[in-house]
């Protein structure tokens, strides 16, 4: 019995076992067997991956829970990861996160032809018609929210305002909340959503407790039986992107089980970061009031060109200043993982001209959040928000920013790159900055507290898209011009 324990010990040593060749990037295990740095990655991924490049440079690997992860926080060199689908594949990683999160296999060559399918609906001539929806169901809810006759201030949570009317605004433009045969409205969903968003990372990272895990399922199911009519069929209320989504998975042999599944997905992957997005560009501007009132002249200009046949989101607008604000937010905010799976050995040729060997079997991932976005040698004061960081004197985007003496390809990667680029960036854009007008524009909106604070970031959500912040922002609002 003792020689068998020994040697499964010593074969667990041997397999776990591993040492960095000189043409490897410096590797760093951590003190705890198999776990590695799992849990300080998991609790603050930021700050630990800020340590560890303090201690090796730009390029690393790093034992986590198990797997070793490269990662690449030169964005000069990141090209090199990005543009290469023949050594490093997407689909794999993505589809590890699709089961842990979704319970969801689809085949592998399917996430592809959805996105090439989104392309369709969410660019060109589509885009027109999800942009006026999105604009006509953003202004029901805020109405139903707020009444024009109304007096008194309301007051609420920014955070809660903003994800709450973007997610139901959304979720109404994209899978018909409205017309479900199932009675299911946009508020229910969004309730169950809320709590499924928040076992999100942990679901994802696999360390939920037995309790948690049994109540994320629950949440889940809910969800799936929720959005089982969305889509089915024409006049089911949903767009014609859902609908096509759909069809997609039924030609491609998908059971309505699975189908059910993917919906969800489709529903965190169109819905999840609008909300957060909106409140942290709010939440700067109202706690910066040179810049909101920036942002405000910039709208009241527009505002005076509109006239009830033509609205603000019916024409192709120019918002220079409001541009810079939202880029910046997202500068500071977004915070999305790009990793891929090593599936041959791969050299990756480095910009400074060093080479390093990727191992077969290893993952890769870039971290644009750390370099370019919060990188004081691209960016000055990069914790501070500054409304006109992306503006040139003459108004104009700014697009050159250097690290090293050379100019950036990437400065900020708030929507991802190549196979992580998102689809729907227009769309979210424009759906953000008709939010913006709307409660800058037609409502009177200001702190509850003039001396608040931004809130601090939930650090557990670095990661997985846009943050989100742990508590919230009070403010108060009523409609304006109230004859």
């Amino acid at each position: 019995m003792i020689c068998t324990v020994l040697l499964i010990v010593l074969l667990y040593f041997l397999i776990t076992c591993r040492r960095r060749s000189k043409s490897e990037p410096p590797l760093d295990k951590g003190i705890i067997p198999w776990l590695g740095h799992a849990l300080e990655f998991g609790k603050d991924a930021s700050k630990f991956i800020n340590r560890m490049k303090l201690k090796h440079g730009n390029i690393f690997t790093v034992r986590v829970a198990g797997r070793y992860v490269t990662l690449l926080l030169d964005p000069h060199s990141y090209d090199a990861v990005i543009s290469d689908s023949d050594s490093l594949d997407f689909t794999r990683y993505a589809q590890v996160l699709m089961e842990r999160i979704f319970n969801l296999q689809l085949p592998l060559d399917q996430p592809a032809k959805a996105k090439t399918m989104m392309k369709r609906h969410f660019l060109g001539m589509n885009l027109a018609a999800l942009k006026s929806s999105m604009s006509r169901h953003l202004q029901a809810l805020l109405k139903a929210e707020m009444p024009q006759n109304q007096r008194d201030w309301k007051e609420e949570g920014l955070f809660n305002l903003c994800y709450g009317l973007l997610f139901k605004a959304g979720y109404m433009t994209l899978f018909g909340g409205e017309q479900n045969n199932n009675g299911a409205d946009p508020s229910s969903i969004y309730k169950e959503y809320k709590k499924f968003d928040g076992y999100l990372t942990n679901l994802a990272r696999g360390t939920l407790k037995a309790e948690e895990k049994r109540t994320a399922q629950s949440v889940r199911k809910r969800l799936w039986d929720l959005l089982a009519p969305a889509g089915l069929n024409e006049d089911s209320g949903s767009s014609p992107w859902l609908h096509a989504y759909r069809q997609l998975l039924q030609e491609d042999g998908v059971d309505e089980e699975t189908q059910r599944k993917a919906v969800l997905m489709q529903l965190w992957a169109t819905q999840g970061n609008v909300g957060p997005a909106a409140f942290w560009l709010l939440g700067f501007l109202l706690t910066n009031p040179e810049a909101l009132l920036a942002v405000k002249r910039e709208f009241s200009q527009i505002s005076q060109m509109e006239t009830s046949q033509t609205s603000f989101m019916d024409r192709s607008v120019n918002t220079p200043v409001f541009d810079s604000a939202l880029e910046e937010a997202l500068r500071l905010t977004a915070a999305s993982f790009i990793t891929r799976e090593v599936v041959q050995e791969k050299i990756l040729y480095m910009a400074d001209g060093q080479e390093y060997l990727l191992r077969k079997g290893d993952r890769v991932c870039l971290f644009p959040f750390i370099s370019p976005q919060m990188d004081p040698e691209i960016y000055h004061q990069p914790q501070k928000f500054k409304y006109d960081r992306f503006l040139n004197e003459d108004g104009s985007a700014k697009k050159d920013f250097y690290k090293g003496g050379k100019q950036l390809k990437y400065y900020t990667m708030p929507w991802g790159a190549g196979t992580n680029g998102c689809v729907g960036k227009p769309f979210a854009i424009s759906t953000i900055r008709q939010f913006v007008y709307t409660l800058l524009t037609n409502y009177d909106l200001e702190l509850c507290d003039s001396k608040a604070q931004m809130p601090e970031i939930n650090t557990s959500r670095y990661g997985f898209g846009m943050l989100q912040p742990e508590g919230d922002l009070l403010v108060r609002y009523k409609p304006r011009n109230i004859l």
